[in-house]
């Protein structure tokens, strides 16, 4: 199906040629008729699918038809969404796509002064996107008039109920005429999306494109079972390897944002973190010099990884494990995007265990462990593994991975190699440097004189990581940023 097949607008179809798209995503295909029809519409789809253009399309063409000559424009359409970096992404995907028509558009977030916004809602827009807090604020200052509105969209609603939006949008929809197009879209569709949407849904239609539990073919995962001390030490190891050109490392706080990248800089290592907590600025220009590669390394918590949108990322590493397994979903599907292959590390401790065997639940397979490396976990237990079944993508893992990959046992590369090609094998990309396996021994014999310690440590831990209470840990850090927001 091409573009033209949709009933897509000439100045629409000439705006995605100059983009380079030519086909649309599952997605688009199945969203952008029924929006056109004028209903209401339910959208799960995970992220990297395009469901920005899936409503950005329909919605232009819906507002180029029924344009009619105003002194001032007015707000014809509202999307709300979590993050300002998603916001400024969507405000971008209107400018590309809508640069040929008469439309208007402008973006509202907190953190930034007012006056600029003001300035532009006062001339008045055809399309505003925005983040809860700023908008409620700037309703109330009364520089917003949502009485003519025609088209309302609730984008990555399942994340803006993580973050605790859920009542500033109840907040929003008082302000909002009851006869309107509404669209929601959302990476998951946990039960609370579901009755949200039936309260303000009218009829809506419901597309999934792939079921929240899957994956994409095109990534390559493993897993490495390592102590909590030790993981900053094997992301430093595995960050020597030339091949990993770019790494989204995930971590659980924005604490442990700072801290890894801290870690990483005193290594050698380019690095630079993005959670709420850093200013609109800080986190514009960490996002810029990763995506124009002036850095290696970004680090990132969930809620502030929602506005990162790069084509060519060649990895992502989970360097603690979700404690919420669609999470880990999301995570990985930041890179092999768009049909490209790419390559999903876990850092798995003995506290996460429960986290992955919940993850390995939702996506009906266990990801491949790789065990040989320099810091393996002591005296763990293996959680039962199912005989991964043989296909292309892992043959490829294999390729680009290297012997360790996750699709082959090491004890069997090890086998497979001449003396030659080990001493090659200990230069592939998750090869060991000799000297660190030497070392092993010498650790292990620390860590059992610290036992006593890790076990309280690892008591601790718990009421951390083990508690029921922790798999609702997306909550806290989206109340920051929504106070942030509203404060500002």
């Amino acid at each position: 199906m091409s573009f033209e097949q949709l009933n897509l607008i000439e100045p629409l179809l000439k705006s995605l040629q100059d983009e380079g798209y030519t086909v649309p995503t599952p997605i688009q295909q199945k969203s952008i008729p029924i929006i056109l029809q004028g209903r209401d519409l339910l959208g799960c789809a995970q992220t990297g699918t395009g469901k920005t253009a899936a409503f950005a399309l329909p919605m232009l063409q819906l507002m180029q038809n029924n344009a009619v000559k105003e002194t001032k424009k007015s707000i014809k359409a509202l999307i709300v969404t979590p993050t300002r970096e998603l916001a400024i992404q969507i405000d971008e995907s209107f400018e590309a796509y809508g640069k040929y028509t008469n439309i208007t558009h402008t973006v509202i977030f907190g953190g930034v002064s007012y006056r600029p916004q003001r300035n532009i809602l006062v001339k008045g827009v055809d399309v505003l996107i925005a983040t809860p807090g700023r908008l409620i604020d700037l309703i109330n200052q009364e520089y917003i008039d949502l009485s003519t509105l025609s088209l309302f969209v609730l984008d990555e609603a399942d994340r803006m109920l993580d973050m605790g939006f859920v009542h500033d949008i109840k907040k929003i929809l008082k302000y909002l005429p009851k006869k309107r197009q509404s669209l929601f879209f959302s990476a998951t569709m946990p039960a609370e999306i579901v009755k949200l949407a039936e309260k303000i849904l009218d009829n809506p239609a419901k597309v999934e494109v792939t079921p929240v539990s899957s994956t994409a073919e095109t990534i390559q995962q493993a897993v490495y079972f390592v102590d909590k001390g030790y993981k900053k030490d094997l992301l430093n190891h595995l960050l020597k390897d030339v091949a990993i050109e770019s790494a989204l490392v995930f971590t659980r706080t924005k604490h442990g944002a700072d801290k890894v990248a801290r870690t990483l800089r005193e290594s050698g290592i380019e690095a630079q973190a993005i959670h709420g907590n850093k200013s609109q600025n800080n986190r514009q220009l960490a996002l810029s010099r990763f995506k124009n590669k002036e850095i290696r390394v970004l680090v990132a918590t969930d809620i502030a990884a929602r506005g990162i949108d790069i084509d060519s990322l060649s990895h992502v590493i989970n360097y603690e494990i979700p404690n919420i397994p669609e999470t880990y979903v999301h995570r990985i599907g930041r890179t092999g995007r768009a049909g490209a292959e790419g390559i999903s590390l876990s850092f798995c401790d003995q506290e996460e265990k429960a986290f992955l065997r919940d993850i390995h639940k939702l996506i009906n397979k266990n990801i491949p462990v790789i065990e040989d490396h320099p810091y393996p976990l002591t005296n763990q237990k293996m959680p039962e593994q199912k005989e991964p079944s043989r296909n292309s993508n892992q043959d490829n893992a294999e390729r680009r991975i290297g012997n360790y990959s996750p699709a082959r046992k090491p004890q069997e590369a090890r086998q497979s190699q001449s003396p030659n090609s080990n001493q090659d094998r200990s230069r592939s990309s998750f090869g060991q440097d000799s000297s660190r396996r030497q070392g092993t021994s010498e650790r292990r014999d620390v860590r059992d004189n610290n036992s006593s310690n890790n076990n309280s440590n690892q008591d601790r831990n718990r009421s951390s990581f083990g508690q029921d209470s922790s798999r609702r840990q997306g909550t806290s850090e989206g109340r920051d940023v929504r106070d942030n927001n509203s404060s500002n």
